[in-house]
């Protein structure tokens, strides 16, 4: 270091945990330099929840409603991954047009979280015609949630086994449509996204997270895709994803930009994996009870809308689990985040923040408690 960085004076100022582009509260330090941001340090823990805990004391099938709450945006894939690694303890073959059926869920999941990022994006930088666009085609989402699973924000949909409800023809056929007619309405913004110059001037070039970086970094979900990682637990094929076309959306800039074309284009993407799932879904049962307590330990991923998720179960033989293990994508990508901010201006500070989708319900799993007192 130059003597004269030595002495020069930075500022040091908290962005959240209360913050009008934070939906849930983090704490970001900067420490700046002029307008220049310098460094970045991070503390979490505001909301830690006890869920883990709670999924100790509870019977294991009931376990099921409590993880869909861990997140409310991501619940179908909580509960999915939920039951896909109690289904390895209690030996469980899941039927396969159950399978289609938590594909055809999990994508609608997909596509709610990702239209409701959309539209924080948009809000953030001050497009509130497009914020209210997006969410108003939501809606779309939000109402076949309810007709298929009975509530709008958590239908509650995966059993351990299997599913609870099925999706008649009548209803399928209602589903096709309103997946095309979302499709004309995505059609409509998509100008906005690929060609607005106001919107590509606050995203095009900011927050960039080079492809070693998010490699080693750990970058999941489109944080990771964004920066050219081939990385999204549907290829392994769980589930349905075996039997559909799949290929993931990739792109190579790193930057705000690059991460939101994903997730724009994961919504096309979401469509067409739905679409598919309806016209190839065998007939068939859709649930195969348990029929021994869990036993051993098992894990589970899914590829939550911001990344991967990572369940680990243990079981002891009875209706209740010695240790439950979440590890939600925010999490992973926290350290990318931190990487991405240095160098660019305050103003940047929200768009770059949000560009990773943060859920910080989902990532208060671990309390510290001091010896002195306090946490």
């Amino acid at each position: 270091m130059s003597k004269g960085a030595a002495t020069r004076k930075y500022t040091v100022f908290p962005f959240g945990p209360q913050h009008p582009v934070l939906p849930e509260p983090i704490q970001l330090r900067f420490t700046v330099d002029e307008e220049k941001i310098v460094d970045v340090g991070v503390n979490v823990g505001y909301i830690h929840r006890g869920v883990e805990r709670a999924c100790e004391l509870n019977d294991y099938q009931r376990n099921v409603y409590l993880c869909e709450r861990v997140c409310g945006i991501c619940n179908v894939m909580h509960a999915l991954c939920y039951c896909m690694a109690l289904e390895k303890l209690v030996d469980v073959e899941v039927p396969e047009r159950a399978q289609y059926l938590r594909v055809i869920w999990a994508e609608l999941n997909r596509l709610e979280s990702h239209l409701l990022w959309l539209g924080l994006l948009a809000d953030a930088m001050g497009f509130e015609s497009l914020f209210m666009q997006f969410w108003r085609d939501r809606e779309i989402v939000m109402d076949l949630q309810e007709r298929t699973g009975g509530n709008r924000v958590i239908p509650s949909t995966c059993v351990v086994g299997g599913v609870r409800r099925d999706i008649l023809k009548s209803l399928a056929e209602r589903f096709r449509e309103d997946m095309v007619e979302l499709r004309r309405r995505v059609d409509k913004l998509a100008p906005v996204i690929l060609k607005d110059p106001a919107f590509k001037r606050r995203t095009v070039g900011k927050g960039v997270l080079s492809y070693n970086d998010a490699l080693m970094l750990g970058a999941v979900g489109p944080t990771g895709r964004g920066s050219g990682l081939v990385k999204d637990i549907r290829l392994e094929g769980y589930q349905a994803y075996k039997h559909l076309k799949f290929e993931p959306v990739v792109e190579k800039d790193g930057d705000v930009y690059a991460r939101t074309l994903v997730r724009f284009y994961e919504v096309y993407q979401a469509i067409d994996l739905i679409l598919e799932a309806l016209e190839s879904m065998p007939e068939g049962e859709i649930r195969v009870k348990p029929e021994k307590w869990p036993e051993g330990e098992a894990v589970a991923r899914v590829e939550q809308p911001r990344g991967e998720l990572f369940y680990y179960v243990k079981g002891n033989g009875t209706n209740r689990l010695e240790r439950v293990k979440i590890r939600t994508p925010t999490l992973a990508n926290i350290p990318p985040l931190l990487a991405m901010l240095p160098g660019y201006e305050v103003a940047d500070i929200p768009v770059i923040v949000l560009s990773i989708d943060p859920c910080i319900a989902c990532t208060e799993r671990i309390t510290q408690v001091k010896k002195g007192g306090g946490s």
